[in-house]
């Protein structure tokens, strides 16, 4: 399924869901910026629209209902994304609205939100930096929600794959037994096994036939890996 039928039926799947103030908000609120976070960030990354809410209604500091633009839920995890465009929020002449917005976004993270603030311009003109971003911050987060409960993998290979994701998706053997402070030898048969269950691949020494690193195989879509 593309994208334009998926984000169609992922909107009326929450529609038939609400009503009254809740239905009017993702009405009114699902507009241009929060169709073009979706469309050209997280489709690309992720090719679905599971766990993820638009106009997700929490309660502020005082009781009062708030609807953050998207909340992503995976598990164990949960992310606010607030798409941020430079005339509401920076030329904001409201200082009280302003004042409460921070406010808010405070809370969220004392509720257990980890917030995160898309700019509205970098959705235009620079998709793919928004992409590397949420790639780099949401990773490692998923990598360790979803591997706890698959039992495929070791506490090693975890901790290995972990590495990875924080060395720009490369990693050396010699960092490893560095970083993790075990011998050459279990790394060596960690590297292979993770290199087998593909979620590694070796990288030779150019013109030779030695190993000199290994690189994260993509899988952010992975659910066995998260």
């Amino acid at each position: 399924m593309g994208f334009v039928e998926e984000h169609q039926r992922w909107l009326e799947y929450h529609k038939k869901r609400r009503a009254g103030e809740r239905l009017d908000r993702l009405d009114r609120g699902h507009r241009h910026g929060e169709q073009m976070f979706v469309e050209r960030v997280w489709w690309p990354i992720f090719g679905n629209l599971d766990e993820l809410h638009p106009e997700y209604e929490v309660a502020d500091w005082r009781g009062r209902p708030y609807f953050v633009d998207f909340v992503w839920k995976p598990g164990q995890v949960k992310f606010a994304i607030e798409i941020k465009g430079y005339g509401p929020h920076v030329q904001n002449t409201d200082r009280t609205r302003y004042r409460q917005e921070l406010n808010r976004e405070t809370y969220l993270q004392i509720a257990g939100y980890r917030v995160i603030a898309i700019p509205y311009d970098d959705l235009e003109s620079a998709p793919e930096q928004t992409i590397s971003l949420l790639k780099a911050l949401l990773t490692p987060c998923l990598l360790k929600t979803r591997s706890e409960g698959s039992g495929q993998l070791s506490r090693i290979e975890r901790d290995m794959l972990h590495m990875a994701s924080r060395k720009n998706g490369m990693i050396r053997p010699v960092d490893v037994v560095k970083g993790l402070g075990i011998d050459p030898r279990t790394v060596k048969k960690n590297l292979n096994s993770l290199c087998d269950k593909g979620k590694l691949t070796p990288v030779l020494m150019q013109g030779g036939n030695r190993i000199c690193r290994y690189e994260l195989v993509p899988s952010i879509m992975d659910n066995e890996l998260w």
